[in-house]
């Protein structure tokens, strides 16, 4: 699905990404993470299109990267939500903005709502929703295009850590109901381990190690000495080389 070869990014004289090498099969899940800065949301950003890097490509299905891909889906940190629409409308506005029939979008939007808990809130604008409302209605806004590549930056970071818990759970169950590729930027070590097939640990604008998570889509790993042992790993991995 994914191709990353050399990759690298610079901010005037500041090196953003160097030399990323990476490989993302096709409906199988990546976490991201490192301390700020290290380069994680600018990876993210690129392979979204957003961003042009100065060395190396990204393929996407074997195609050369260039600009924003139709079928990509970016869910951001504070989900961007337009504050003066609706939950309802908010969801419909890539579909009506593409031109899709009107009554195709009022059954793709009702049914994704309806799949998420959301239809007693639809008529409801988002400061009258929870962050974890707020995000379902994101989810929602984004899976109802139809992605096959799924790309989230802190997308529950700044959720409460049972809301947070419920996200990463509805995430889990969406992905084996209809499974994409998904890629995700993270500050937690919980979250990578319960989201990420693969986990990419990234330090200084490199990727500096990945693991293989074999518990992947265990609902119940939370409660197994196993989920502890992989996150362990993990923390060693970020913090190896520290100096306290």
């Amino acid at each position: 699905m994914i191709t990353i070869e050399d990759l690298g990014l610079k901010y005037d004289t500041e090196t953003a990404l160097k030399n990323i090498n990476l490989h993302i099969s096709k409906n199988s899940t990546c976490a991201i993470i490192g301390p700020s800065g290290c380069g994680k949301t600018t990876l993210l950003y690129a392979l979204a299109g957003l961003l042009s890097t100065d060395e190396g490509q990204v393929y996407i299905n074997n195609e050369k990267l260039n600009g924003i891909r139709k079928s990509t889906g970016v869910i951001l940190q504070n989900g961007g939500l337009l504050p003066w629409k609706s939950a309802w409308d908010n969801i419909a506005l890539g579909l009506l903005s593409r031109g899709v029939d009107k009554q195709e979008v009022e059954k793709r939007v009702n049914a994704i709502m309806e799949e998420l808990g959301m239809t007693e809130h639809k008529e409801k604008f988002p400061a009258q929703l929870s962050g974890g409302q707020r995000q379902r209605v994101a989810i929602a806004r984004t899976l109802v295009m139809k992605p096959d590549l799924l790309l989230l930056d802190e997308a529950s970071s700044a959720l409460d850590a049972i809301t947070k818990e419920h996200i990463q759970n509805l995430l889990l169950k969406l992905y084996k109901k209809q499974p994409m590729t998904l890629v995700m930027v993270t500050h937690s070590i919980e979250e990578a381990v319960s989201l990420g097939q693969s986990i990419v640990v990234m330090e200084k604008a490199s990727i500096k190690h990945i693991i293989d998570n074999p518990y992947f889509g265990d609902i119940d790993i939370r409660s197994k000495p196993e989920y502890y042992n992989i996150c362990q790993e993990v923390r060693k991995w970020l913090y190896e080389g520290d100096v306290l």
